[in-house]
């Protein structure tokens, strides 16, 4: 049943993600739509805590003083804190990035978030992944980089005069190592939870600290303008704002049935299929070097699902169960 369910849970976020990355195709390079993307992360972190609150109503036990157990839950939000300042961190340092190498060095170096994640879940819940794992892990990078050929040589030098490649290269990998933190950080949390709150007491935390988070770089962020707020909105900002709620809500709910790295399978192997849905109904490009490169990753994401090799056993554990052996001999 468990397994069941996490696989219907990474099937969903997989397509949440399809569409919303073809939404926003669709709206800035379609419809060429101008809107503050903090504004359109502002509305989706509200609508977050209205369907939160709304699933925590109906939890035994807070239908009886429901505002002052919200009010009680969001002083003990200080982990979710934590997680809101780290996304607000990598926004940031993307920005920086992006302001100082293009979007293909930017892409190129974003595929190492799935190496990263593996790495902080090693070493932070000290999980033992066999080698035939990381194998299939570092294929599916390359396969990543593959399909991603197309735009490595468009928009790949510095933007301007006064660019720093160094500076670029460094935010960007600050920010992956980061995202990778962050995930792992959220895993902890919610699967090692002393204070016994459930996936949607969690999420109404973190989106209660993400929202101000938003609301400062709407006013105060880079390129800020309080006179344009609101300027630009249609319905599809507005549908793109619920798509991004779900997303949160499924990554929460992903990682609460299965872990990090599955999730970031889930996210990497929906660039695949949102691609491959850019090029029939938007004509994106497909070429046969990005199906060479499909075929790869999904070959990558099979042979690490699937995988049952156990993880290597230390040499300590060898020793006590060779010694184990003789002793029965």
């Amino acid at each position: 049943m468990f397994s069941s369910v996490r696989l219907v849970v990474l099937v969903i976020l997989c397509l949440q993600n399809t569409i919303y990355t073809l939404c926003r195709r669709f709206s800035l390079g379609v419809l060429n739509e101008q809107y503050n993307k903090y504004e359109v992360l502002l509305v989706a972190e509200g609508i977050k805590i209205v369907f939160a609150m709304c699933m925590i109503w109906n939890i035994p036990g807070y239908e009886k003083n429901f505002l002052s157990k919200m009010s009680a839950m969001a002083a003990k939000s200080w982990k979710m804190c934590v997680l809101a300042g780290l996304y607000g961190a990598m926004n940031i340092l993307s920005f920086i990035a992006l302001r100082n190498i293009g979007a293909g060095m930017f892409t190129i170096f974003a595929q190492l978030k799935i190496l990263s994640t593996a790495s902080f879940s090693a070493i932070i819940l000290q999980r033992h992944y066999s080698m035939a794992k990381w194998r299939a892990l570092i294929s599916l990078i390359f396969g990543v980089l593959l399909f991603s050929e197309p735009i490595w040589g468009t928009d790949s030098g510095p933007k301007h005069e006064s660019a720093n490649t160094l500076l670029g290269t460094i935010c960007v990998m600050i920010e992956v190592t980061l995202s990778g933190f962050a995930s792992i950080y959220f895993e902890k949390v919610i699967k090692s939870d002393t204070e016994q709150y459930g996936i949607w007491e969690r999420n109404f935390q973190l989106a209660f600290w993400s929202f101000p988070l938003y609301v400062g770089f709407i006013f105060f962020g880079p390129g800020a303008d309080p006179s344009n707020i609101g300027a630009g909105w249609s319905a599809m900002a507005f549908s793109l704002s619920a798509l991004g709620a779900s997303g949160g809500l499924l990554v929460a709910l992903s990682i609460k049935y299965g872990d990090s790295v599955l999730k970031t399978l889930a996210t990497t192997s929906a660039i695949i299929l949102s691609a491959i849905c850019d090029h029939i109904w938007l004509g994106g490009p497909l070429t046969l070097v990005m199906c060479i490169a499909a075929a790869q990753v999904i070959i990558s994401i099979g042979n690490y699902a699937f995988d049952a090799t156990p993880a290597h056993s230390t040499i300590k554990e060898v020793t006590v169960e060779k010694k184990k052996f003789v002793e029965k001999v």
